[in-house]
């Protein structure tokens, strides 16, 4: 059984622009739309544009991160696929950081309060009773909170066959410490390690580490839980797997594969691009 999966920072549902003169005052207070030679930078809600490209891209299993937690179930019907997210930080006073988001989401920006986010498309699972689900907070002091998301799925056409069960881990490390992002990924590692057994596992999301700069905490993804490969040298989304056979390795998409038309310019949406890899189970005999 083959399977696409797919890894994506939404930045909290923003747009960036590479021209960095498109980011103003004038649009993060007034929600002037800024428009140049080629992109344009907006400032309103861009659920449509997000679940739209979800919605046609090419995967089985989404994993992304700092998902506005009020995106959790549109994204799911939009991609007709079962949902599990977990909060990460500032998500107090949820309902008043939304309206303020609705409002000016250039203006509240992460503020808003962020969240990791699976999704397990329907074509995919067989059925919501197959999918369990497990959170572990990784932190919950200074600088913010951050936590795994853990989804066990049965998928394909039998799911009495052992290989077609899958485990995913989803996780948003530490950003600007690579200490602290190291410590969160290797802990995060051993308990998803420990709570998939001997089933196959992907483990990914914005690790905040780049393996060029962290070379020892990817040895040790290797070496100490069977976890390949990273997406490069210099990315830190990643999509490690275990038990699982790489048919076309984790690569992030071009920048423009993730824009959309506005009005004649491009709209680009998120400071990242999805990574994307497609995996085979392994047959058990």
């Amino acid at each position: 059984m083959e399977l696409t999966a797919l890894s994506w920072n939404l930045f909290h549902g923003r747009d960036f622009p590479p021209d960095r003169d498109l980011f103003t005052w004038r649009s993060r207070l007034l929600r002037r739309s800024e428009r140049g030679a080629t992109h344009v930078q907006v400032n309103r809600e861009l659920l449509p544009e997000f679940a739209r490209l979800l919605a046609a891209a090419e995967w089985d299993v989404a994993l992304l991160q700092e998902c506005p937690p009020r995106w959790w179930q549109p994204l799911a019907v939009a991609c007709e696929a079962a949902a599990h997210g977990v909060l990460t930080s500032r998500n107090s006073f949820g309902a008043l950081r939304a309206r303020a988001a609705r409002l000016n989401p250039d203006l509240i920006a992460s503020a808003e309060g962020g969240s990791n986010l699976t999704l397990i498309r329907r074509a995919f699972r067989n059925g919501e009773a197959a999918v369990e689900r497990r959170e572990m907070t990784i932190h919950a002091g200074r600088p913010e909170r951050r936590a795994m998301a853990f989804t066990r799925v049965v998928g394909g056409d039998d799911p009495r066959r052992g290989d077609a069960r899958l485990c995913v881990a989803n996780l948003h490390a530490s950003a600007h410490d690579p200490a602290l992002a190291a410590a969160d990924v290797l802990q995060a590692a051993e308990a998803a390690s420990a709570w998939a057994g001997e089933q196959p596992l992907i483990f990914g999301g914005d690790l905040n580490l780049r393996p060029r700069q962290s070379p020892a905490v990817f040895d040790e993804l290797r070496e100490g839980f069977a976890l390949a490969a990273p997406t490069g040298p210099s990315a830190i989304d990643h999509l490690l797997a275990r038990g699982l056979d790489a048919v076309a390795a984790p690569s992030p998409w071009p920048p423009e594969r993730r824009e959309l038309d506005e009005g004649g310019l491009a709209l680009r949406l998120s400071d990242h691009s999805p990574v994307q890899a497609k995996f085979a189970t392994r047959r058990t005999r």
